[in-house]
């Protein structure tokens, strides 16, 4: 394995934990628009808070899927052809999230339901079915010695791969709530605390499950038991602190960790994956390695220096964006509390 190879499968790894940071809290924010906004003022308020950032976010996912084309081509032809079905629910869910966006704020008001709706489930369609893909991917899936997937129905919907799919979207949808908690002002303030208390001894719970199924259902402990168990305990340990965080209202430290969980549980995949990118459950000899999926040393070579002159001035444009939409949104409650105080 040269040290290019490596490079940009940490890169990839990078850019996947980056878009579930930043396009997690988007999922959670357009899940509470059917599960924590009250009235319409209030929804106005949630999608108001995602509203300058949500589609710069998801351009992580895009650059994602179009390093691995670039670096690890055949990475990318198995994934997308194994996974076609699910890729194709993901994109239906990316595609009525995006378009609830712009018609709701054109439509008539007596109709916004009908958007809200589509935002909601279209939030909850992407992070699910993507903990599907990503579990039901670690456990092996059946696939011959030229990268062809040759899947059923269980092997892509089974106990761990849902309990995978489960957790994610509790995760994205607790990380959403500290950022409304983050971004917004009273009454759904206070709401998001009294939500997120409630849900977070269940995710305790999720996580257990997800410990002991990926015990019995990967090799990860076998191969990588240090990295595993550090990993796992790092994910518990990060939610703990954004819960007690939750409890004393300290918002930015919730929302911090609640982000690094999902930045973790990335990192948890990727280092049991390595130094394989599809694990064959027929016979290892077909497993997909780095050394021998990926593109030219030439090609990774070029795709190094784009992104070293390139990579700071998007973070930089980012953290500018973020810098400036950095006040809470008020609705006219919270005005009007404000205003009698």
């Amino acid at each position: 394995m040269t040290t290019l190879q490596l490079v940009w499968f940490i890169i990839i790894g990078v850019l996947f934990a980056g878009f579930f940071f930043l396009e997690g809290f988007d999922y959670g924010v357009g899940m509470s628009i059917l599960t924590l906004a009250k009235d319409e003022d209030e929804r106005d308020q949630v999608v108001a808070s995602i509203g300058p950032v949500w589609d710069g976010n998801e351009v992580w996912l895009i650059t994602a899927g179009g390093a691995m084309f670039a670096s690890f081509p055949y990475w990318y032809s198995a994934l997308f052809s194994g996974y076609y079905l699910v890729l194709f629910l993901i994109l239906f869910g990316l595609i009525i999230r995006g378009v609830s966006f712009e018609f709701r704020g054109r439509t008539d008001p007596s109709k916004k339901w009908i958007w809200d709706w589509t935002l909601g489930i279209g939030s909850f369609i992407v992070p699910f079915t993507f903990g599907i893909m990503f579990i039901s991917m670690i456990q092996g899936m059946p696939m011959d010695s030229h990268g062809n997937v040759w899947a059923g129905f269980t092997d892509y919907i089974n106990l761990f791969s849902v309990v995978g799919g489960v957790a994610l979207t509790l995760l994205a949808y607790l990380h959403g709530l500290n950022y409304i908690g983050l971004k917004t002002e009273w009454p759904l303030r206070d709401r998001v605390k009294k939500y997120a208390e409630v849900l977070y001894p269940v995710l305790y719970v999720g996580l257990v499950a997800f410990a002991v199924l990926m015990y019995f259902k990967t090799d990860f402990f076998q191969n990588h038991f240090v990295g595993t168990l550090s990993l796992l305990a790092v994910i518990v340990l990060l939610t703990v602190i954004a819960h007690i965080a939750v409890i004393k209202n300290n918002e930015g430290i919730a929302f911090t960790t609640s982000g690094l969980t999902l930045v973790s549980l990335v990192a948890l995949l990727f280092q049991g994956l390595f130094p394989r990118l599809m694990i064959s459950s027929n016979n290892s000899k077909f497993d997909l390695l780095i050394t021998n999926a990926s593109s030219s040393p030439y090609t990774l070579k070029v795709m190094t220096i784009v992104v070293c002159t390139f990579l700071p001035i998007v973070l930089l444009y980012i953290g500018w964006t973020y810098y400036i939409f950095r006040k809470r949104v008020t609705g006219k409650k919270s005005k009007v509390k404000t205003s009698n105080n």
